[in-house]
């Protein structure tokens, strides 16, 4: 019999965008495979999360998919959906809320800015770097800033068993983006949330705070996205010029509900400038960053691939981003 670490891992009750918490549960076994159904539901003070109140504050916690933690030992990570004490999804839960498919993927693009004392890591403690140029994809000192805690944000997600695919310098000095791969809406969303609950506790260990608002500095620099690209079966083997065009003029007819699920703030983002729509208009194109939706030339050329939804911003939840554009397709693909 040994003593193994499981970190229960929850999105709280605030408003506009959920916190992460987390507390962790010691449990028994002679052995563990990373199964989630041996787990059990646990408990905490939602009146201390804004999921409660405090004469009834117990809320449910519901293992729903593990990870292994590599930073302990005999350690993994559970992320968790918070349910009411009757087993009923609870109203912050969002991931309830998605009609989901194991077929349909997404691939989340997560910029982020790191953040010390105040500014993007990089900044003068007076006044700005150099204008955007020399930053996207870059090398050396001066141009990029915080590649060691990237490094190990990266090796330990890769660790823990995520579908990370890549890693960049951005366009600002101090930002960053990562892309992570998952299969089905609700896994796509754990899979999100736990490398930024890496991230975060990549972050502490160094002293940074990471930053997820879509305009982390105003002016005249790119703002933060978590563009979401996604297929389901249909899109990747059989597609179809119609397929994708109705796909997108659906799209455009939703626009306002999505942007009502993309993050907060994020008009300070969608402008029209900077790689974006403005938020009050609804554009797709081929390889055009400047639209709502892009259409990766690959796709165009055979009318077989993914989508690119540029809209999402970086605060944003991807279980509402996830159960929006799942709708949105599926009703695009009803026969008339």
């Amino acid at each position: 019999m040994a003593k193994y670490k499981f970190e229960y891992i929850w999105l709280d009750g605030y408003k506009p965008e959920p916190n992460l918490r987390s507390k962790t549960k010691v449990i028994n076994l002679d052995s563990y495979d990373g199964a989630v159904d041996v787990l059990p539901d646990w408990s905490f003070d939602g009146s201390s999360t804004q999921q409660a109140e405090g004469h009834s504050s117990d809320c449910l916690l519901r293992p729903t998919t593990v990870y292994l933690d590599p930073a302990r030992k005999n350690a993994y990570l559970v992320m968790c959906e918070v349910l009411n004490p009757d087993g009923t999804p609870h109203p912050t839960n969002y991931r309830a809320t998605i009609d989901d498919d194991p077929e349909f993927w997404f691939g989340f693009e997560q910029e982020y800015t790191i953040v010390h004392n105040g500014r993007p890591l990089g900044f003068p403690s007076d006044g700005y770097p150099a204008p955007q140029g020399m930053y996207y994809c870059s090398v050396g000192f001066g141009n990029v800033a915080g590649r060691d805690i990237v490094e190990e944000h990266f090796d330990i997600c890769l660790e823990a068993g995520l579908e990370i695919t890549g890693i960049n310098a951005e366009v600002m000095l101090g930002q960053w983006e990562y892309q992570v791969l998952g299969k089905g809406g609700k896994k796509s969303g754990d899979d999100l949330w736990m490398t930024r609950y890496l991230l975060f506790r990549v972050a502490e260990k160094h002293g940074v705070h990471i930053e997820f608002a879509p305009k982390p500095v105003k002016g005249d620099w790119n703002g933060s996205g978590c563009h979401a690209n996604f297929s389901n079966k249909a899109m990747r083997e059989v597609g179809g010029k119609k397929m994708f065009i109705d796909i997108c003029d659906a799209f455009g007819k939703y626009h306002a509900e999505h942007i009502a699920e993309y993050g907060s703030d994020n008009d300070q983002r969608l402008t029209g400038l900077h790689e974006t729509q403005s938020i009050e208009k609804f554009s797709y194109g081929v390889s055009d960053r400047g639209a709502s939706i892009r259409i990766p030339v690959p796709t165009a050329q055979t009318w077989i691939g993914y989508l690119e939804d540029r809209r999402p911003a970086s605060n944003c939840d991807p279980y509402r981003v996830a159960a929006r554009i799942i709708k949105t397709v599926k009703g695009a693909m009803v026969p008339a």
